[in-house]
């Protein structure tokens, strides 16, 4: 039976030890396209797992550059058109009437695609136009990043039941969970918990660690400058471009962070070990340099 609206239950046939077995039932991630409307025009439909949507939203519209303060947001609603009372997959953000905001731009990749060109420095540089990079004099210790797999697993409720979900979560200095959000869209999850800080008043994250469920692409550094996050850490790999916007964004890069083991892609500066401190941060700040020269 489904405990969230993250859930759809269905009927399955399993085959088990070489042979069919009775009908039962299964768990899976619900999906479901969102629509935001940004003052009565569409500006992005996403698939995405029902629940938190106005998170989403304002997640989405900060990374994009539409939003700055929290008075920004007048109000985030589902439609309520007569002919779509129903409807909560469209939902509507209203701005305060300060807000500029060119629609024409908007859209769901605006920085990655759309306004960025065809290269990978040019599309950083369009990024770094809107958000500058982070300055952030955060230190974390390597075991409280060893700790955040561990910890990022044991709040995924949805995933344990479906095993098909991305998550997003943010982590104070000390290791503390702030927020966590489970999505189909890996991108999303990361828009959710951006948002719960937006919406809270508890933005920017200048002093908290990212942490993703999958792999660190372009599209989720973006997201976490724009959040002003100075630490990012994914359980897979990060991108070559990711690594690159990490390196002259001022952002601490950490990949296949997984047992008791992990790499820094970028900035080492912020990660200190219990013995040495510090880690240099020694050749490879020289190697990003001469890269990105």
């Amino acid at each position: 039976m489904p405990t969230s609206p993250e859930i759809r239950s269905v009927e399955i046939l399993a085959w088990r030890a070489g042979a069919l077995a009775k009908i039962q039932s299964d768990a899976l991630a619900h999906e479901e396209p969102l629509e935001i409307r940004v003052r009565g025009r569409s500006v992005a439909v996403t698939m995405r797992s029902p629940g938190h949507d106005e998170e989403l939203a304002a997640g989405f519209l900060l990374t994009e550059g539409v939003l700055r303060l929290a008075g920004d947001v007048v109000e985030i609603a589902h439609c309520r058109q007569d002919e779509a009372a129903n409807d909560q997959n469209l939902l509507n953000v209203f701005l305060s009437p300060s807000v500029e905001v060119n629609l024409e731009r908007l859209s769901r990749h605006v920085f990655a695609s759309s306004s960025c060109g065809l290269c990978g420095k040019a599309s950083i540089e369009a990024v770094h136009q809107h958000f500058p990079p982070v300055e952030s004099q955060l230190v974390m210790a390597t075991q409280t990043l060893l700790a955040f797999p561990k910890r990022l697993r044991a709040g995924q409720e949805t995933f344990q039941q479906t095993g098909g979900l991305h998550a997003a979560a943010v982590f104070d200095q000390d290791g503390r969970l702030i927020v966590l959000r489970e999505d189909v869209g890996r991108h999303n999850a990361v828009d959710k918990v951006i948002g719960w800080g937006f919406l809270g008043r508890q933005w920017p994250f200048e002093r908290h660690a990212l942490m993703v469920s999958g792999r660190a692409s372009f599209e989720i550094m973006q997201k976490a400058l724009a959040a002003k996050i100075p630490v990012v850490c994914a359980v897979s790999a990060p991108s070559s471009l990711a690594v690159e916007f990490a390196r002259e964004s001022g952002q601490t890069l950490v990949g296949f962070l997984r047992g008791d083991s992990f790499n820094i892609y970028s900035h080492p500066e912020r990660i200190a070990d219990a013995k040495s401190r510090k880690i240099a941060k020694g050749s490879l700040a020289r190697r990003s340099r001469r890269q990105t020269s």
